[in-house]
């Protein structure tokens, strides 16, 4: 068992910032290939971005890249997502996810999800 949970989201302008954080517990965080998804109103969850256990590795969606960052500390078993220049687009509730067998965008090869943090940018 593995508990994911989100913090660092709010009310942001367009062109601003946020960092947002993934807390986890419960089994060993390095052995986790960690992931970020998004989910608006309306619409599928879809994919954002995505780490390998080491941090070695990272893909991005083609609409964040360049403006989002995806990052972990092994350490304090935490995962993170900065995101820079923000528009009302990415407006969504935000997850993070665990999978212990893959590095992809699939939503169905993750195993464990957080409850999600919103992020709302306003223009």
């Amino acid at each position: 068992q593995v508990q994911l949970v989100e913090s660092g989201g709010g009310l942001v302008q367009a062109g601003g910032s946020l960092r947002l954080s993934c807390q986890a517990s419960g089994r060993t965080f390095s052995n986790y290939n960690m992931a970020w998804f998004r989910q608006a109103p309306g619409k599928e969850r879809e994919f954002v971005a995505v780490i390998s256990r080491a941090g070695s590795r990272t893909y991005f969606v083609d609409s964040v890249q360049g403006r989002f960052a995806i990052s972990r500390d092994n350490a304090k078993n935490t995962m993170y997502l900065q995101m820079n220049s923000l528009r009302p687009e990415d407006t969504a509730v935000y997850y993070c996810a665990a999978s212990g067998d893959y590095y992809n965008v699939n939503r169905r090869e993750y195993e464990y999800w957080g409850q999600g943090t919103q992020v709302t940018v306003s223009s």
